[in-house]
């Protein structure tokens, strides 16, 4: 089973599995092919966009679970 953590890049897990990408839309995270979404953490895009990264991870890896 795939899973992500805080340290997973964006760009990885939309890789592993494009359907993450609304989780990352609707908490603002608008710009998912943008160089950031290339080299920045859930951890660190969380931090930038005021989001709990622990709380996105769990709904990330549910998703992913029932996959």
């Amino acid at each position: 089973m795939a899973q992500v953590t805080k340290d997973t890049i964006i760009a990885e897990a939309l890789r592993l599995d494009p359907g993450t990408a609304p989780f990352f839309l609707e908490i603002g995270m608008h710009c998912l092919g943008c160089p950031s979404a290339s080299g920045e953490s859930i951890e660190e895009a969380c931090a930038v966009h005021g989001v709990d990264a622990d709380e996105l991870v769990d709904k990330l890896n549910e998703y992913l679970a029932d996959k």
